[in-house]
């Protein structure tokens, strides 16, 4: 049964970092693209970044870009999210998700594109 679990949220300053972690079990990561994905209240689940079944490629939303980075250890099993220059407007629960391969040289940001999913970690950036 494929699963992943999120860990590595909690409380942080504006300025501050986090790294999120992904454990998977059940499934051969390598068959698989990665996403981390976020919800805020109120508002929609959005793609945050994702990276391909072998890490060559990574994708990321414009918001994040410069001050998150993804990163997989297919051998561990696990991929991380590592978040710097956190913004109160990154407060959201987080995601990680599992999609199908599509390219060891291309991975897709999109919520569709991912079928099984974590329980999520809270993120809250508040002074």
């Amino acid at each position: 049964q494929l699963q992943l679990v999120e860990s590595g949220g909690g409380l942080v300053q504006p300025g501050g970092s986090l790294r999120l972690s992904c454990a998977t079990s059940g499934f051969t990561l390598d068959y698989y693209q990665i996403g981390w994905f976020r919800q805020a209240p109120g508002k929609e689940r959005e793609g945050v970044s994702c990276i391909s079944s072998g890490g060559a490629s990574t994708n990321y939303a414009d918001s994040v870009k410069g001050r998150f980075t993804i990163s997989r250890d297919n051998a561990k099993n696990m991929v991380y999210l590592q978040m710097n220059s956190l913004k109160p407007e990154d407060t959201a629960v987080y995601y990680c998700a599992a999609g199908p391969y599509v390219s060891a040289w291309y991975c897709d940001i999109r919520t569709n594109k991912y079928n099984d999913w974590g329980q999520g970690t809270q993120v809250t950036v508040s002074s």
